[in-house]
């Protein structure tokens, strides 16, 4: 309940400090004054209904979204001793951690990775991969579990969506604002909206789109490192530093659906511009903190 009252004050406020700035910086009456008569307060509430809805609605199907395109098995009756051993060490993290006891599930996949979702920390998703399994030792598997257990308890599951929500708003405001700005002004449609909105509000959303998924994965590469502590904490550092070694080691990429690649244990490789754009940092530098840390 505090976490949904969180996102929606958090949706309320952005609304209102948009809306004033706007007025106070005289954004409204300079459109007036050239014609341009756009209503920037239902703009703005329009734009937060799509930019945090559409977030939102992800957040609250993510596990049932997980389970369907991983192929995850949410392990029911332990079949095994592996999955007795996962079951109780998830346990074991969740109690320190102070959260509730996730669903515990294993996804077909030949490379090593693992992954959290859910819209509650007290009823989330923690699920690794059989390559995961195949490919580490216990200690390994243990850290990674601790990295996961720690995305829930930090609550970066809800704090991602509410980024996404922010800047999903802005997008969707902007891009109409300067499609609706360039078909009055530049364009001098007096009524309705010419093909020139469109076509610019089109362009606008691609760019500031591009922007702001920079955002939004320097905002996840910051929380890999705070898990990548948290597993530490849960497991223990070297622990953790192994299992980062290990993932360097892999031979098969280690890769999950668009929609939960944010919230594996490993991420791609990139470097110059397209590193803004990875959801992880680079495997080296997480070894390299953690070891600073220490």
């Amino acid at each position: 309940m505090k976490r949904i009252f969180l996102f929606l004050a958090t949706n309320l406020a952005i609304i209102v400090v948009l809306s004033i700035s706007l007025r106070l910086l005289g954004v409204e009456s300079i459109l007036d004054e050239q014609g341009v008569d756009l209503n920037l307060n239902s703009l703005l509430i329009f734009a937060a209904v799509f930019g945090f809805g559409g977030a939102f609605i992800s957040l609250a199907i993510s596990k049932w979204m997980a389970k369907r395109t991983t192929g995850a098995k949410v392990i029911e009756q332990p079949a095994n001793e592996i999955e007795r051993w996962l079951v109780a060490t998830v346990k074991s993290q969740a109690e320190r951690a102070g959260i509730g006891m996730p669903e515990v599930a294993i996804f077909p996949s030949p490379a090593p990775n693992a992954f959290a979702t859910g819209m509650n920390r007290n009823k989330a998703l923690v699920a690794v991969s059989s390559g995961l399994l195949q490919n580490m030792d216990k200690d390994e598997i243990e850290a990674v579990l601790g990295h996961e257990i720690a995305h829930v308890a930090n609550g970066d599951m809800v704090t991602l969506t509410l980024i996404q929500g922010v800047v999903n708003t802005f997008v969707i405001f902007l891009s109409r604002v300067i499609g609706h700005t360039v078909d009055r002004v530049v364009f001098k449609n007096e009524r309705g909206h010419g093909p020139a909105f469109w076509v610019t509000t089109i362009v606008a959303e691609i760019v500031l789109g591009i922007l702001a998924s920079a955002i939004v994965m320097w905002f996840s590469r910051q929380r890999e490192f705070r898990a990548d502590q948290g597993g530490a904490s849960l497991a223990g550092r070297q622990k953790m530093i192994a299992a980062l070694e290990r993932l360097k080691q892999g031979t098969v990429p280690a890769e999950l659906p668009d929609q939960l690649a944010a919230f594996g244990i490993a991420g791609g490789i990139g470097s110059g511009i397209k590193k803004m754009f990875m959801s992880h940092p680079p495997l080296d530098e997480r070894i390299e903190a953690l070891r600073r840390s220490a």
